[in-house]
């Protein structure tokens, strides 16, 4: 996946809080109608050198109201869950989730080890230590290290190279 686009309410606090909390820069920025139809205003921000991996879509016409119950839809049409980001190692995975302790985002779930093979694992899938955040607009954001790769023949391998027995993919 190279990018995702996410509706904001207010541009410039999603910027600041997106360059505090997670890191990122500001690419461009462009006006609702800037070009011709295309009615929002649009904020392309990078983590690296890509012209972007997140875009804020922001509709000056919109009236916007946050979820009743963030985290937790009960009701309604299918909504964008969460986005994720994976940081190169533990250090920076720990160092991230510093960063946006101190933005006092609201922790949904973890941090937690996704593992049934460790012993401090949660006995759940996919071998990773994550944690899922709420930003401002409440949409859910998972940041995570370690993640698990499939070889060849359908075996899971950890992050530090284990074949973890007993794995295998619906697909090969």
């Amino acid at each position: 996946m190279q990018h995702f686009a996410i509706e904001v309410i207010d541009s410039d606090l999603r910027i600041e809080w997106n360059r505090r909390a997670l890191g990122f820069q500001v690419t461009e920025r462009h006006a609702a109608f800037e070009v011709e139809g295309i009615p929002v205003e649009l904020d392309f921000m990078r983590l690296a050198n890509a012209h972007h991996e997140i875009v804020l879509v922001h509709n000056a016409e919109k009236t916007y109201r946050m979820k009743l119950l963030p985290g937790a839809d009960f009701d309604g049409p299918p909504n964008f869950h969460h986005a994720a980001f994976e940081c190169g190692n533990r250090d920076d995975w720990l160092a991230l989730l510093d960063c946006v302790r101190k933005e006092c985002a609201e922790i949904v779930r973890g941090p937690v080890l996704h593992s049934f093979v460790k012993p401090r694992g949660d006995g759940s899938w996919v071998e990773k230590e994550a944690v899922c955040i709420l930003d401002p607009d409440d949409h859910r954001i998972e940041m995570f290290c370690d993640l698990d790769t499939v070889d060849d023949d359908g075996t899971q391998d950890s992050a530090s190279v284990v074949r973890l027995k007993g794995t295998g993919t619906e697909e090969l």
